[in-house]
């Protein structure tokens, strides 16, 4: 699908195809009761081919262990743990190293960039092949794969090879898993008639669920009246309680998500989550770097919280949609990774209504990310830079009708300025950055003490519950 490769045309009996129209479908669009459209069609990136080879299982490396990967090269995306990332690859090298990858471990090294100028990466995240197919036509040769990001790690060595594959030699960064704060202080009968969270009604019995909640958080944090320190400062570091709040985003941005699609451990769900956030570079770097996934569901609340518009990233002030016209498509979330026919992957963010775009060309089904849509590149108003793409449905009674697909890279989070509030957008930008400040230990905290814990993690506590920032200091309360 289409990138700026695609904006010139052949010949000039093509130049009407290549027309700029301004878009104002969106200004009056309605957002649509049902959606009829199978969410599981992106997810099977079905334009790559039906008849490719897959693989099962998985490597694993141990955390803390020394690896020498391979490293694909020309990759733009900062991958994620659990993210899938479908290729196209037509360059020589690249075709070379995926047969010898297939033969081996079927894994290989994706370095995260923060900046498009940046020369070394310091963290990237390893990626398992899972699916493989070979091509031929017009005497090029063609590899077309699905990946599955894996694990994290840190560059400790980058080298060229003969072939001019880079060899990575990297540092597997484990996950720490911290303590429940209260298991000092609970008593193990007593704990064992704590209600499980499986236990939960489903998510469409709203009163009933939400009564369950109350009850099960009530009986959970009852310990903490023999603490120095209140019931909702425990919860604020509690993984349950956060996917909760994490969740509830979640639904404003999809009405129709269910929850059993969601993982149910913190790890895998902080990773879907991060994945699914339309931030730029210089903020999903710092998520990657972070270690436990309950300060990165923290981060990751706060960001959900702050962010409310998106913008162009070239001029950065031009709004192109905010963040109640994002919604889910697919199984994946309101953003994935797809790959266009020239073998660049964008990450791509569906949204209701887009505004201060223009379209370009006419709309084409060829390769659709979204099968039964055909899409027409849009780009900014203000600076032409390359936004996305406009879909429109090509049945009537296909639902929605239309939206957008916006490129993640094209974008910028941007803050809303409050009342008397001066200042630029790299200001805004810097108080995003500011969320993620703290350092994790080297070892996993096994300590049940929690104001020791929180000391020694170098955090903050919030001030008030329902902030969920780090932006004060909470005094200990007698016990």
């Amino acid at each position: 699908m289409g990138n700026q490769l695609q904006l010139v045309p052949e010949n000039g009996e093509e130049d009407e195809d290549e027309m700029e129209t301004e878009d104002h479908d969106s200004e009056n669009a309605e957002k649509p009761n049902i959606i009829n459209f199978d969410p599981s069609l992106p997810t099977s990136h079905a334009y790559l081919g039906a008849d490719m080879e897959e693989f099962h299982g998985r490597t694993v490396h141990d955390d803390d262990s020394c690896q020498t990967i391979p490293v694909l090269p020309h990759m733009a995306l900062m991958l994620i743990p659990g993210q899938t990332l479908p290729l196209q690859l037509f360059r020589p090298q690249e075709v070379s190293m995926m047969r010898s990858l297939i033969q081996k471990d079927r894994t290989f090294a994706v370095l995260a960039y923060s900046d498009a100028g940046e020369q070394q990466a310091e963290f990237g995240t390893t990626a398992e092949i899972y699916a493989y197919r070979e091509e031929q036509e017009y005497g090029i040769e063609t590899v077309k794969v699905k990946a599955v990001g894996r694990q994290r790690f840190r560059v400790h060595e980058l080298r060229t090879q003969a072939d001019g594959n880079r060899q990575a030699k990297v540092q597997i960064l484990p996950e720490r898993i911290l303590p429940d704060p209260l298991s000092g202080v609970q008593l193990t009968p007593l704990s064992r008639l704590h209600m499980h969270p499986c236990s939960r009604p489903a998510a469409k019995h709203c009163l009933q669920a939400r009564r369950w909640w109350n009850r099960y958080q009530k009986r959970k944090f009852h310990c903490a009246s023999v603490t120095s320190w209140p019931a909702w400062v425990y919860s604020l570091y509690d993984s349950e309680v956060l996917m909760n709040r994490v969740k509830r985003q979640l639904h404003e941005w999809d009405e129709n998500l269910k929850d059993d699609s969601l993982p149910t451990n913190a790890i895998d769900f902080s990773y879907r989550v991060a994945a699914c956030l339309p931030i730029d570079d210089a903020l999903r770097i710092q998520l990657l770097k972070i270690g436990s996934a309950i300060q990165r569901l923290r981060c990751e609340l706060d960001i959900m919280d702050r962010c409310t518009s998106l913008c162009c990233k070239q001029c950065q002030d031009t709004e192109i949609t905010t963040k109640n016209e994002i919604f889910s498509l697919s199984l994946y979330g309101p953003m994935a990774a797809y790959v266009n026919p020239h073998g660049y992957v964008h990450e791509t963010l569906t949204v209701y209504k887009a505004s201060n775009l223009n379209l370009i060309g006419r709309p084409s089904t060829l390769q659709s990310w979204f099968p039964g849509y055909a899409w027409t590149v849009a780009q900014c108003r203000n600076c032409g830079s390359h936004m996305g793409w406009k879909f429109t449905a090509t049945k009537k009674d296909l639902s929605p009708q239309r939206f957008w697909g916006l490129t993640r890279s094209a974008m910028l989070p941007r803050i809303p300025k409050s009342e008397g509030e001066e200042g630029e957008e790299e200001s805004q930008h810097a108080t995003l950055l500011g969320i993620i400040n703290v350092q994790y230990p080297a070892s996993c905290i096994s300590s049940g003490d929690f104001s020791r814990d929180m000391a020694y993690l170098d955090i903050q506590f919030p001030c008030s519950p329902s902030c969920a920032c780090i932006c004060g200091t909470v005094r200990p309360t007698s016990a």
